[in-house]
């Protein structure tokens, strides 16, 4: 199996730390996670995808833990399943998901994770937890940092680097205490050593994708700092990454809040459900560092070392040159568009590809039609 084969390289291939690695993670049973889960009771499910689906579990020790199970055997699928795994078998970081373990059996592919009790960022923003408003402007600012610290580690410190690739709302998890967890790494891709991008699939969601990648197939960790501009705008607005303007125009986040922030608007950026009640200046940060991350000339973007850097406030200089920069010098930009064709939906999925002029299936909601794209 494609599974077994590729995870024995991850083991083999990390000798030194292989000791440290397996005593933080372990092969689960199916029937332990059966029983964990109430046999997949519906009652128990956190949420769906088109991966498959999550479920809440309980272990005997009352451990709680989260359960990722993939809904149909593929080569395919167990090729994700196995990128997963290795990723996070190799990597550990206080902002990204911990893994705990993961079943293989028959053709039951299963990743076990620690529960995370506040769900993801896009159930807050909104989904079933956004009209509790309890995302304050401190929590938002504490998630903003903590990601970008988490895809930091993947990009400067991991060996060998690694792209995620699929950097959104719903890949964020938090914690009790609302700290960041990265997660979902089946599109994640190493990066060899000396190597300044991949040409491979596209894999993501339209929205956050880049692009030099959406187009041409190249992914880079600047991939990953334009997904992340994306998010934090998301973040700070509350805004979807396209706006539906009508039933057949729909508007870019970063068109509208380029627009917004030539002419220092920076209190109609804001996100109303936090009520007047943020830090201007720190608002003010986020989102000249979100637009300077999702422009479309990736050798403009900063690392995501630097957005850490610029997020906490630690370099006034370089945030000052970021107010300068020309793509803010004009109250409305040459390239600002008032919409997108209906065509252009951030909240579909990509999932199959060829490259450079490549047909995309983009998977909808369930029970939904499935379409087909030129890129």
């Amino acid at each position: 199996m494609a599974f077994y084969s590729i995870f024995c390289c991850v083991k083999g291939s990390d000798g030194k730390n292989q000791t440290k690695k397996q005593s933080t993670w372990r092969v689960f049973s199916l029937k332990e996670l059966h029983s964990a889960t109430n046999n997949f009771n519906y009652d128990n499910k956190l949420g769906e995808g088109g991966f498959g689906s999550v479920y809440w579990g309980q272990l005997w020790d009352g451990s709680q833990i989260a359960v990722k199970r993939l809904k149909v055997w593929s080569n395919k699928a167990e090729m994700e399943f196995a990128v997963e795994v290795e990723v996070l078998a190799r990597v550990r970081h206080k902002n990204l998901l911990s893994l705990r373990g993961y079943c293989a059996e028959g053709q039951e592919r299963l990743i076990v994770y620690d529960y995370m009790p506040n769900l993801s960022l896009l159930s807050h923003l909104h989904g079933q937890h956004s009209a509790e408003c309890r995302l304050d402007w401190n929590r938002r600012m504490k998630i903003a940092i903590g990601s970008a610290e988490g895809i930091a580690y993947l990009h400067h410190h991991a060996t060998p680097h690694i792209i995620h690739r699929d950097v959104k709302a719903s890949n964020v998890l938090l914690d009790s205490d609302f700290q960041a967890r990265v997660a979902d790494f089946g599109f994640a891709k190493f990066i060899p050593d000396g190597a300044t991008h991949v040409t491979t699939r596209v894999k993501g969601t339209l929205g956050y994708l880049a692009p030099e990648y959406a187009m041409l197939g190249k992914a880079s960790e600047s991939c990953d700092v334009y997904s992340f501009g994306i998010l934090l705008l998301e973040l700070a607005s509350g805004k979807k990454p396209i706006e539906k303007l009508s039933a057949t125009t729909k508007r870019m986040i970063t068109d509208w809040a380029l627009h917004l922030a030539c002419e220092k608007k920076f209190s109609e950026l804001a996100d109303p459900k936090l009520k007047g009640e943020y830090v201007e200046e720190e608002l003010k940060r986020v989102v000249f560092v979100a637009i300077i991350c999702a422009q479309n000339r990736p050798e403009k973007r900063p690392t995501m070392l630097e957005v850490v850097e610029l997020l906490k406030g630690d370099s006034e200089e370089k945030f000052i040159a970021i107010e300068n920069d020309e793509i803010f010098k004009n109250t409305r930009p040459a390239d600002y568009k008032d919409g997108l064709s209906a065509g252009e939906d951030s909240s579909d999925f990509i999932s199959d590809e060829k490259e450079v002029k490549q047909e995309v299936e983009i998977v909808k909601e369930p029970n939904e039609e499935i379409e087909k794209v030129e890129v």
